[in-house]
């Protein structure tokens, strides 16, 4: 291992304790210990690229998002085979009733129900049973070992948090005479208004000012999995609207997911005369793109049919969500958000008032690229189906 402090090469034994015999300094992160990928360079590198070398600040898990080496889905599992207590319990009774005809009827009948008995144990121990499973995913490291990493081992070799990374389990201070609806400070005319179905990057936008430089209220919205139904959603998100006139331009972000899909196009039919411009995370993005983080839930707010016909989405998306896999916006790389979300807001200001015509459904495949360094190398391409694995990301 290179040492973060004086680039010396180390050997595995000459890093106990995490201090370099040479430059006697601390180091956090050791890969034989903590795991591949996670060493003080690349998680630093890791934060600059992220921070935008300083400009921007970042929350701790969309660090940890873009510092994952490892990210499996599974869809669910339908159980398989009989489960051994009622095979047994089927099997036994079956099989004392042919020995004991074995022993009554003599002869021929005996051997054959004899043999029948024994076929009968034989078949019930080689059967198998799978139990049915739930979509679920992983994350390499989970989130908890990495924020305990950075905010245990990191900040004590280092003082602090790489910088422009703060801990969004103890966020920022909110800006006075702001509501727990309204994450930014309050705008005095607001020119639009950014509704956020994701409380990390609602911290994000909120931390790097960007609702008060584009002259925007933004507004928190429930989070997908504390609703029950996208019902639930929608009316929290029209309550929070109802204090600003329609004339306003309402700009949406979320993520790759039932209630987030379903949304936009909820509250364009529920406010007619309101431009809505849809800048969440899309599921063909999240599903097909290298380097999208998925993860996986059981989905009972919408049907297949509903994702179709009202968000929208193709037969393959639809399935990709009822299947119980989605995508969370914040661990879009930052400086990608914050250009969308500009980009959102700015389209939002120059539409004509909504309606059938011009509906803006323009999301994530419109997108611009996020600024990348030419020296930097890209994440490696997720494997596909319902389970993948992914290399080490850089960023």
């Amino acid at each position: 291992m290179i040492c973060p402090r004086c680039a010396a090469s180390l050997k595995r034994k000459e890093r106990a304790g995490r201090v370099c015999p040479r430059c006697r300094k601390r180091f956090a992160l050791d890969p034989a210990v903590h795991g591949p990928g996670m060493h003080d360079i690349r998680i630093r590198g890791i934060a600059e690229r992220a921070t935008d070398h300083g400009r921007l600040k970042v929350t701790l898990t969309q660090l940890w998002y873009l510092s994952r080496t490892r990210n499996y889905a599974w869809g669910a599992r339908e159980p398989e085979g009989v489960p051994a207590g009622l095979r047994w319990l089927v099997a036994l009774p079956v099989a004392a009733a042919l020995l004991v005809c074995a022993v009554l009827a003599g002869g021929d009948l005996a051997f054959f129900a004899g043999v029948a008995a024994f076929l009968v144990l034989v078949a019930a121990s080689v059967m198998r049973h799978r139990p049915g499973q739930l979509p679920r995913s992983q994350v390499i490291p989970s989130e908890e070992t990495f924020r305990r990493l950075m905010t245990g081992a990191w900040s004590a070799a280092y003082g602090s948090l790489p910088r422009g990374v703060f801990d969004d389990a103890h966020p920022l201070p909110r800006p006075r005479g702001t509501d727990r609806a309204r994450t930014a400070a309050p705008v005095a005319r607001p020119t639009s208004v950014i509704l956020c179905t994701d409380p990390v990057a609602a911290l994000f936008l909120a931390a790097n000012d960007l609702p008060g430089r584009l002259g925007a209220v933004l507004l928190r919205a429930t989070a997908p999995e504390a609703a029950a139904e996208h019902s639930a959603a929608l009316t929290d998100a029209l309550a929070q609207l109802a204090g600003y006139r329609t004339a306003l331009p309402l700009v949406v972000l979320h993520d790759a997911d039932p209630s987030g899909v379903l949304l936009a196009p909820l509250l364009r039919a529920a406010q007619p005369g309101r431009v809505v411009v849809d800048a969440g995370l899309p599921v063909s993005a999240a599903r097909g793109r290298a380097g999208a983080v998925r993860l996986a839930r059981p989905c009972r707010s919408a049907d297949e049919e509903q994702l179709r016909t009202v968000a929208g989405l193709s037969g393959a998306d639809a399935a990709w969500l009822i299947d119980g896999f989605w995508s969370p916006v914040a661990a879009v790389p930052p400086r990608l958000l914050e250009s969308v979300v500009v980009r959102a807001v700015e389209r939002a200001l120059a539409a004509e008032p909504a309606g059938p015509r011009n509906a803006d459904t323009g999301g994530f495949l419109s997108w611009p690229p996020v600024p990348r360094p030419a020296r930097e190398r890209g994440t490696g391409r997720p494997g596909s189906g319902t389970s993948r694995n992914e290399r080490p990301s850089s960023a």
